[in-house]
């Protein structure tokens, strides 16, 4: 099982869009409101060196923004 860890806000359409796509392939991760928590936006601020979203973790390898074919490539799915 994958480790996948994403950073968003409640109004970024590319966040959402990811979180779509996590749910209709079945992808269990952990969300982290940046808008709300600091510590999580200090934190993917850190890992990342953007302060744009959604950041995505996947097992330490990140992505940023709402690329489907590196996080279909990341996480083994075949469409």
């Amino acid at each position: 099982m994958h480790k996948v860890i994403i950073y968003t806000t409640p109004t970024c359409v590319y966040c959402q869009m990811t979180k779509a796509f996590f749910k209709e392939n079945n992808i269990a991760y952990e969300e982290r409101d940046v808008s709300i928590d600091t510590a999580a936006r200090d934190e993917m601020v850190a890992k990342s060196n953007q302060i744009g979203v959604p950041v995505i973790d996947i097992d330490g390898e990140l992505t940023v923004g709402f690329d489907q074919e590196r996080i279909s490539k990341l996480l083994d799915i075949k469409k």
